[in-house]
């Protein structure tokens, strides 16, 4: 591999490979993609890379079934864990996810014992907190990446029902990732406006009156 910075993603499904796809495509770092299913990282890993023939991007993104190739990693994304079934709460995953986060955890502390733990397993909160016990890491290096997710969610929902583009909505959404989140109404603007004076506004209406 180039003398790149080196970002790992645990989990190869949809969120894994298209968080190695992104990091790819703005050339932020090398990228090792892990999984246990044999042929899923090596065969997503080569489409990446392909893609960058066409797309013009440089870094190298390695396929693997274990953790040797993971060894130096400035940050690792742990995405690994089962999804949840209709029906399933965030919360019925703890049991399952628990043990599967802590054995990814210690492998990869074993290859990357400096690096900065971002997981998106769900229920996000509680595998934060496994992260973090296991690897004993300071809380600065075990991120969850939930917060930006329902912001994000937010920010289009209330694009799509004012018409305005989701570049010019502002929100923020705070607390758990589930049930305890809360969205801050009084901080969310769209174009500038805050969102209250929109709320009284036909959507169309609002929208013209924005432009």
């Amino acid at each position: 591999m180039s003398d790149r910075r080196k970002v790992t993603v645990v989990g190869a499904g949809n969120v894994g490979a298209t968080c190695a796809q992104v990091l790819a495509l703005r050339d932020y770092a090398d990228v090792v993609l892990v999984d246990i299913k044999e042929g899923l990282p090596q065969g997503k890993a080569l489409d990446i890379n392909q893609m960058g023939a066409v797309l013009g991007y440089e870094p190298t993104v390695t396929g693997s079934n274990d953790y040797g190739p993971t060894a130096g990693s400035d940050v690792v994304v742990i995405t690994a864990g089962l999804p949840r079934s209709p029906g399933m709460s965030r919360d019925d995953l703890v049991t399952t996810n628990e043990k599967i986060v802590k054995d990814v955890t210690e492998k990869v502390v074993d290859q990357s014992p400096d690096a900065i733990l971002i997981v998106v397993s769900n229920p996000l909160d509680a595998m934060c907190h496994v992260a973090k016990s296991v690897s004993g890491f300071p809380k600065e290096r075990v991120f969850g990446q939930a917060g930006i997710l329902d912001t994000a969610r937010l920010q289009t929902f209330i694009a799509w029902e004012t018409g305005a583009s989701v570049k010019d909505v502002s929100a923020v959404v705070l607390g758990g990732h589930g049930d305890q989140m809360v969205s801050v109404v009084s901080a969310t603007t769209v174009g500038g406006v805050p969102l209250q004076r929109w709320s009284s506004a036909p959507p169309r209406a609002a929208a013209s009156s924005c432009s």
